[in-house]
């Protein structure tokens, strides 16, 4: 059973990827790279396609979990919200990521939010077809677990990081990953191209906008960088990775 906002979500669903456009985004994960085209077919037939426009919401936390989700483009920010208020972003899934696994396995409430940082188009796979399919396919059980521990290595890093690393090493290394799955070149750098708010930048550090916003001007006054109308331009990548080095 589907919670409210994914009841919500599945109902504005368009379809408008043809069967094959839909089975090379679910056959490019690992997670189905190797099962065989006949259960692949058989996915395909039961995926659907679901667009959302910058800031929508695609769950809650306490929805109950009922799909599983690949992005094919866009990005989006699972977070969660504290008892203050206070919003800390957990991660970024970028194409080609899958995310919703916990709560698809195990059938119980989502335990974070989901809202596109910008226009986003996702494939969703519904948990009754997935778990038919694994007892089809015992062999998915491995990527699955695979799946699971770079989940957990992330969590871990992340706990790492806000531990030991101090903001700007956080930071940098924040900017240079944005880089890597966003970025392209410009001719005054590389260019990210997620339109990100400074809000929304500390959320994924769990810092305040207010350090984040000093930091950035003095990256941007020695001409690290530059951040005009929500877009990052990383001007001298060696220092961000120098800066972001362990030391």
């Amino acid at each position: 059973m589907l919670g409210t906002a994914e009841m919500v979500a599945a109902a504005r669903t368009a379809n408008t990827l043809r069967p094959e456009e839909r089975a090379a985004l679910i056959r490019g994960h690992f997670l189905f790279s190797e099962i065989e085209p006949r259960l692949l077919d058989s996915l395909v037939r039961t995926s659907r396609v679901q667009r959302l426009a910058r800031g929508e919401v695609l769950f809650r936390q306490g929805d109950e979990g009922g799909a599983l989700y690949a992005v094919s483009s866009g990005a989006i920010r699972i977070s969660v919200t504290g008892a203050e208020g206070k919003e800390l972003t957990l991660a970024l899934m970028e194409p080609g990521d899958v995310f919703g696994e916990i709560a698809l396995l195990d059938g119980l409430q989502r335990t974070a939010d989901a809202r596109a940082v910008e226009k986003s188009e996702l494939v969703v796979i519904h948990r009754a077809d997935f778990l038919t399919l694994l007892e089809r396919e015992p062999k998915l059980a491995r990527p699955i677990i695979e799946m699971l521990c770079e989940r957990l290595r992330q969590t871990n890093e992340f706990v790492i990081d806000a531990a030991f690393l101090d903001l700007r090493a956080r930071l940098a290394k924040r900017l240079l990953s944005l880089a890597i799955a966003h970025g392209y070149e410009t001719d005054d750098g590389l260019r990210i191209g997620l339109k990100l708010s400074q809000s929304e930048i500390a959320q994924l550090l769990g810092v305040t906008r207010e350090a984040v916003n000093k930091q950035l001007n003095v990256w941007a006054r020695d001409g690290i960088l530059t951040f005009e109308a929500g877009y990052l331009t990383l001007q001298k990548q060696d220092v961000l990775k120098a800066l972001a080095a362990p030391r």
